[in-house]
């Protein structure tokens, strides 16, 4: 396993674009407001695709150059030419990003497969360090600890009294629950957590993130942001439990073969109330009207964390990262509806009676998946929430968002944070 940290340092004048897909929002230049841009772009070009996206982005920050540029991009393209491009523009400016399934940006929606989505922000009142590490899946925990470390130290000694971590990490290796438990033994309880599981556009074949011009697999890519006040996580799902708690009696890695002493899939069967259920591989989708299921894991607080559960090919149940034995669980179950009614809260939530110029947000892919009817719904309700600040994010493989305790891996959920 192995790790990097970056000072973050200016960089030379940008150049200009004719893409606008975002613009800055901000009310006051000067050290105590950041400035944000926005910029997208569906070329087939990749190298250019990331200079149209970056000029638009960059060009959002007036005068001033960027502190720190994230780039969310589809595997369609060739990734060291994309970073290349967004390079182009915004010079040695510290970049991290990774691949996607679908980007969120001002109230737009660049599909899955589609293009790229790049913000560039000034650093205003923050320090951002960045560090990375590969090897989660050697030990994810260990990883979680040297990548805090990392970035922690490249934000620089002067004191803070507040601190967040955004993590961005490879979606289909390692475990993201133990990373996060790393991040947390270095970071402690009063430092939030937030981020997104790199994803593919729903190939579910190969995940990477980005730091500066690499691209890195079974890695992880993280910003300490040392800010002048509280940053919030806020976070919501619109799942509803639809049957008793009851234990997870047997598991082998990512299957979960036993509940309550009992073969899984029969279980879970009972609680949806349909024998049909189960015949086929394939996500947990009830027939016709009914809506999608997933597992609630019971906290101790009363609260559910949600794990996207599918059928394998061999009829057993997998959940995309490792249920612990003798949690308990629930069957959830959810609608469109459900899902969209959580967005307003979650993002005022993230505001904390602010102004921020913009909130970041992750959501999963899940969520878009069952938003297909209106695929760009969520994004319109996160920016409308979101009154004039800029608004960021992609669709993930899972989302971070450690508030209180260890527990911070999330599946089909949304995440969110404001700066």
């Amino acid at each position: 396993m192995s790790s990097t940290d970056r000072q973050l340092t200016g960089v030379p004048e940008p150049g200009s674009g004719e893409l606008s897909d975002g613009a800055a929002r901000a009310d006051a230049a000067g050290k105590d407001r950041i400035r944000s841009g926005v910029g997208a772009s569906e070329m087939a070009d990749s190298r250019a695709a990331g200079q149209a996206a970056a000029a638009a982005a960059v060009g959002g920050l007036g005068a001033e150059p960027p502190a720190l540029v994230m780039v969310y991009g589809s595997v369609r393209y060739e990734l060291p030419e994309l970073l290349a491009g967004v390079r182009d523009v915004t010079g040695d400016a510290p970049l991290v990003g990774a691949t996607t399934s679908g980007a969120i940006h001002d109230g737009g929606l660049t599909r899955p497969g589609r293009g790229v989505a790049v913000l560039a922000l000034s650093a205003g009142p923050y320090h951002f360090g960045v560090g990375s590490v590969v090897g989660l899946s050697r030990d994810s925990e260990a990883a979680g600890r040297a990548l805090a470390r990392s970035a922690r130290r490249a934000a620089g000694d002067e004191p803070s009294p507040h601190s967040a971590i955004l993590v961005l990490a490879d979606g289909l290796r390692g475990d993201q629950q133990a990373l996060v438990a790393g991040l947390y033994k270095v970071a402690g309880a009063a430092v939030p957590v937030i981020g997104g599981a790199a994803a593919d556009d729903g190939l579910v074949e190969r995940t990477l993130v980005f730091d500066g011009d690499r691209v890195l697999e079974d890695a992880a890519v993280a910003v300490w942001i040392n800010a002048p006040w509280q940053l919030t996580v806020s976070v919501g799902h619109g799942w509803r439990p639809l049957g008793l708690p009851l234990l997870v009696t047997q598991v082998d890695g990512r299957a979960v073969q036993e509940i309550g002493g009992r073969p899984a899939v029969a279980v879970v069967r009972e609680q949806l109330d349909d024998p049909r259920w189960g015949l086929r591989p394939g996500w947990l989708h009830g027939p016709g009207p009914q809506p999608a299921h997933a597992f609630g894991l019971l906290q101790p607080d009363g609260s559910l964390v949600v794990r996207s559960v599918y059928l394998d090919s061999a009829g057993e149940l997998r959940t995309l990262v490792p249920v612990p034995l003798f949690t308990p669980v629930q069957v959830v179950g959810t609608t469109p509806a459900d899902l969209l009614s959580v967005v307003s809260p979650v993002v005022i939530g993230a505001m904390a009676e602010r102004e921020p110029t913009v909130l970041l947000a992750f959501s999963c892919l899940s969520r878009l998946e069952l938003l297909l009817g209106d695929p760009s719904a969520e994004a319109v309700a996160v920016q409308r929430a979101a009154s004039g600040a800029t608004t960021f994010g992609f669709y993930t493989y899972g989302e971070f968002a450690r508030t209180t305790g260890v527990a911070g891996y999330h599946n089909a959920t949304l995440a969110t944070i404001a700066l």
